[in-house]
């Protein structure tokens, strides 16, 4: 028996302030995306912004139906739109923030291991990492490069693919 262990690397905000400008318009995006949540059975908002290598910015949000497994978290909504809009596009990076009116959020809010295996897919169809930056509303960000430190076993099966 071999005994590992995984270690991941990400940085740490205790607010926008030290992100560059880049970054913090990104967030914003994903802030202003809370507004087309459609989340009356939660009333838990979830935004995401996704910069593309052609300079597009797409926007996502949660999208809930009173059959609860028929909705689509933020991340997918945008992640979706892409892939069929601009499927030749490089996904740069990816701002996702939370809101409700329920209780005071305090930390960032992290993908669900859905979201989490459609950018591992994203990461491997186009050969290059994803910059992630989960984004707490006028508090902390923690910014992550690369799926794979938050979905280390992620389900790949090339075979599939043949």
């Amino acid at each position: 028996m071999n005994k590992l262990n995984l270690t991941i690397n990400y940085e740490s905000y205790k607010s926008l302030a030290g992100l560059n400008d880049e970054d913090k318009a990104l967030c914003s995006q994903a802030e202003q995306a809370l507004k087309t949540s459609y989340s009356p059975y939660s009333n838990f908002k979830v935004g995401t912004a996704i910069r593309l290598n052609n300079g597009k910015v797409v926007m996502g949000s949660n999208q809930e139906n009173v059959a609860y497994p028929s909705g689509l978290c933020a991340e997918r909504v945008a992640l979706f739109t892409i892939g069929s809009a601009f499927p030749d596009a490089v996904i740069e990076s990816m701002a996702i923030t939370a809101q409700t009116d329920n209780f005071k959020i305090m930390n960032p809010v992290t993908s669900c291991g859905a979201c989490l295996q459609v950018m591992a897919e994203f990461e491997l169809k186009q050969k290059k990492e994803i910059e992630v930056l989960f984004y707490c509303l006028n508090g902390e960000v923690i910014k992550i490069k690369g799926i794979k430190s938050l979905l280390p076993f992620a389900f790949f099966e090339g075979r599939l693919a043949v």
